[in-house]
């Protein structure tokens, strides 16, 4: 019995590529493209592949009609420096979407992160040890709600909406509700340093981003995570192991948060025991902003990360032009819902 493909995103094909139907020819190894039938072969793959550059110049082009400050090196510097957190956060989320997942547990995770490493430093810890800890623990949450995903058969959203409840109860515990301040000079090198322009944050985020991007668009793994996403019966009979490749998706969002609490906690020396929730919506808002498909199959990792810039730019912008804070969530939830529209138009 045949198996009906996705019209979102097709089959693997014998090479291990996503192949088109028609022509067997493979698709979905362009940088933009991802798992795409073209960069300019629709209107709709163009919008998708182009939104966040297109909105970028445009955002330029506001603040920088509205205040000379925006494109300050210095600020400019302290934007990227800033996006840093949110796209590690997004390069995360992203390979899970792919998949046709989600994880809502991001935030919280990243909360539970920074205490293990908060906790750990005041225990008398070494920073890198503690470090270490705090990448193991999103490893470890990852895992689990990979594992309780597949094995259990509970939808993504119920898990890690369930995660998200547990991690900041936990955190909450371990610190009875007290921020752990964090003196550590490895921590404010971190920080603080910077390479020409660019500051280690930023590097360090840029350098996770390309190896996210490599790993989508030139190996098997890649390959099997679109399949995933784009047609699970399909790809399950040419041999793609689902469960495994769901596991592995979450335990690489989880290991990604790992690294974004140690650049977080570095940020703000402490380690809050509260999650701030508007990073899960803005991760997601940047995600779908680079064009990944909420329905999976169909997306990369770089434009997301573009995403995380833009975003930390409007409200990079909004600041200087001395616009109320109150305006960002509701932006940020503007453009969740406009991009989600945007999704379903091109899987129509």
């Amino acid at each position: 019995m045949g198996v009906e493909p996705n019209p979102n995103v097709q089959p693997v094909g014998a090479g291990g590529e996503v192949a088109e139907p028609s022509s067997g020819a493979p698709v979905g190894r362009g940088l933009w493209a991802g798992a795409g039938r073209g960069l300019w072969s629709t209107s709709s793959d163009f919008w998708s592949n182009w939104t966040v550059v297109i909105a970028l110049v445009a955002l330029g082009l506001v603040f920088g009609l509205g205040t000379r400050q925006f494109f300050a090196a210095s600020n400019l510097e302290n934007v990227l420096t800033e996006s840093a957190v949110l796209m590690i956060m997004a390069a995360g989320q992203s390979f899970v979407i792919l998949t046709a997942g989600i994880d809502l547990s991001q935030a919280a995770v990243l909360t539970l992160c920074a205490v293990i490493l908060g906790e750990a430093v005041s225990g008398g810890l070494g920073i890198g040890a503690a470090c270490l800890l705090a990448l193991a623990g999103g490893l470890f949450a990852g895992v689990l709600n990979g594992l309780v995903i597949t094995k259990v058969r509970i939808t993504d959203f119920i898990v890690t909406l369930g995660a998200l409840g547990v991690a900041s109860g936990i955190a909450l515990v371990l610190t009875s509700g007290t921020p752990t301040q964090i003196t550590s000079v490895t921590l404010l090198r971190l920080a603080t340093g910077k390479v020409g322009p660019f500051g280690y944050p930023f590097l360090i985020a840029a350098a996770i981003v390309v190896a996210g991007q490599l790993i989508l668009i030139g190996t098997p793994f890649g390959t099997h995570v679109l399949a995933t996403g784009g047609n699970r019966e399909a790809a399950r009979a040419l041999g793609v192991h689902i469960g495994r490749v769901r596991i592995a998706v979450y335990a690489i969002s989880g290991t990604l948060i790992g690294l974004a609490a140690i650049l977080y906690t570095a940020r703000i020396g402490a380690a809050e025991p509260a999650p701030d929730t508007t990073l899960l919506l803005d991760a997601i808002a940047a995600t779908v902003l680079g064009g990944v498909s909420l329905f999976g199959g169909r997306g990369t990792i770089l434009a997301p990360a573009l995403g995380a810039i833009l975003l930390t730019a409007l409200q990079n912008g909004l600041t200087l032009m001395a616009v109320s804070q109150f305006y960002e969530p509701l932006v940020v939830g503007l453009v969740v819902v406009g991009s989600a529209a945007l999704m379903r138009y091109q899987r129509n």
